[in-house]
Formats: C-alpha cells, structure tokens, sequence
C-alpha cells in the first residue's frame, strides 16, 4: 500500500475545524481534479459520496462513504468502487502551537493509503495506445500533490484569509 500524509496548523478550535471538513461536498472547489461531489447522507457513517475525477483526456466517477466518526476528532473513509483506499481527516487539539494574537489550534491532517495495483483496470477508457500502467505512473505522484493543494485551500477558507501555510508531507506516515 502507497501512504500519504500531509498536515498542517490551523488557527481554530477542533469543533469548527471538524464542522468544516465534514462538508465533504464543498471539498470540490479546493481540488483541480474532483470536478463534481454527489452526497447521498448527512456525513455520518454510511453517507456516501459520488466522485467525479477529470485529468488529462480522463474522466472517471468513483465512490467514497464515510466508515467512522469520531466528533471533533476524526472522519474515516474508504473507496468502495474500482480501487483499495482509505483514509481519515484527523483533527488533533494542539492549543500551544496557536501564535500570539491567536486563541487556538490544532494539526489536521489528511491520510491516505491506496494500492494502486488494486485498481480496476476496465473502469477507464483509455485511448489507444495508452497502457493503464502510464496511467497509474503519472496518477501516484498527482495525489500527493492534491492532498498538498486542498489541504493549502482550505486552510485560507477555513481561517478566512490567506497566510503562508507550512505542509508537513510524512513520508512514511505514523499510524493513524
């Protein structure tokens, strides 16, 4: 399994920050690839959500459902359709980390562990000549860069202003 963990500091208490992230169909306006979200739930465990991807002359819909909470700590998920992944939004309460003039934070962080042999390869038209594994080589590293990206967008809206965001990307991520 491929890991990635990327986090930062967000200058709020753990309820807002966890009331924002649970509105996993906003996230689409953070990411360049996740062009439409589709809920079907209210966030808790079970809701799923419909995903649609576009990248390169690809476009593919897969889905995601919510498996644990834990408020405001926690929000567990997995891929149910075509690939093995999962992964948690992870809040952690970490009020001597706030700077002067500010009252709280806390370190979120988004996990994600997916193996990208798993995916199902009749779930993309590919065009002619194009192998599903260049798909996958040129997929992996984007993902990384993705959870970068939203985690850096969210953090300007979420705060309500922009600021220099330090992304701590983990390797080789603790356990989560």
């Amino acid at each position: 399994m491929d890991t990635v963990k990327v986090s930062t500091l967000v200058y709020l208490p753990p309820e807002e920050v966890y009331d924002f992230l649970v509105d996993f169909p906003g996230y689409a306006k953070y990411s360049e690839y996740l062009t439409d979200v589709r809920a079907y739930g209210d966030g808790s465990p079970g809701t799923e959500y419909e995903l649609t991807f576009s990248w390169w002359k690809l476009n593919y819909t897969t889905r995601s459902r919510v498996t644990d909470v834990t408020p405001p700590e926690r929000i567990d998920w997995a891929i149910v359709k075509d690939i093995d992944a999962r992964g948690a939004w992870i809040v952690d309460h970490v009020p001597e980390k706030a700077p002067e003039g500010r009252d709280d934070a806390c370190r979120v962080s988004i996990y994600v562990e997916f193996n990208p042999d798993s995916a199902d390869k009749s779930a993309l038209d590919l065009p002619s000549f194009v192998s599903f594994g260049w798909v996958v080589d040129k997929v992996t590293p984007k993902i990384k860069q993705e959870a970068e990206r939203v985690v850096r967008r969210i953090v300007a809206d979420i705060e309500g202003e922009d600021r220099p965001v330090e992304l701590v990307v983990h390797d080789t991520p603790d356990s989560v």
